[in-house]
């Protein structure tokens, strides 16, 4: 049972459904992926908040913490499709922002927002992603991925002609890629979700 007149960390802890996890409360489980987590998140995951001002990992990878019978083979999967992709930048985001905007989650829009705008992706497309619309001025890769990431998130097969679209545009491994990509972020839209994980505010 959670004390309101706790601290606003302890207040926070009342509220989330994962509580996030100071560094000196990790379990001996935990602490090697908390330290390999915060090492990646100097690489692709910049610009955005991740921790709490005491350390705590936010985001998916609270839960992953959590949980780290589930959170460890999550994390080497993330990893695996962010390590040296051959995707072009703007396209990828476009592909993850899409999906994010398909399952209303929050956390995967506000930080990819970042990331896409760091990745040159103009940010009347990425408006309009996240609005749920399809901006007109996409390039054709940037279609492609649109394409393969809004049929996956619809259901069903992926249609023969977007699947050669997305050949067309990144050959046979940057297609599968795509895949693997879209699927992984479907994968952090659930979690985000189901753990009703928030947008962290400035004071995190």
């Amino acid at each position: 049972m959670c004390d309101k007149s706790e601290s606003p960390i302890g207040q926070e802890r009342c509220q989330l459904r994962i509580p996030a996890i100071p560094p000196e409360e990790l379990s001996e489980e935990q602490k090697p992926l908390y330290e390999d987590m915060s090492n990646e998140m100097k690489g692709y995951f910049t610009g955005f908040i991740k921790k709490r001002k005491d350390g705590a990992l936010l985001g998916p990878w609270a839960p992953a913490l959590q949980y780290p019978r589930f959170g460890k083979p999550w994390w080497d999967n993330i990893k695996a499709i962010a390590d040296k992709p051959t995707l072009p930048k703007a396209a990828r985001e476009v592909a993850i922002l899409i999906t994010a905007a398909h399952f209303k989650a929050g956390y995967e829009l506000y930080s990819h927002t970042v990331i896409g705008e760091k990745s040159e992706l103009a940010r009347s497309k990425i408006a309009t992603i996240a609005a749920g619309q399809r901006p007109i001025d996409l390039t054709f890769e940037e279609t492609a991925a649109y394409d393969v990431a809004a049929s996956l998130a619809a259901g069903g097969r992926l249609p023969k002609a977007t699947w050669e679209m997305a050949v067309s545009a990144f050959g046979n491994e940057g297609a599968a890629e795509l895949v693997f990509l879209v699927a992984g972020y479907h994968q952090v839209s659930a979690i985000l979700n189901g753990f009703d994980i928030s947008i962290p505010g400035d004071g995190s």
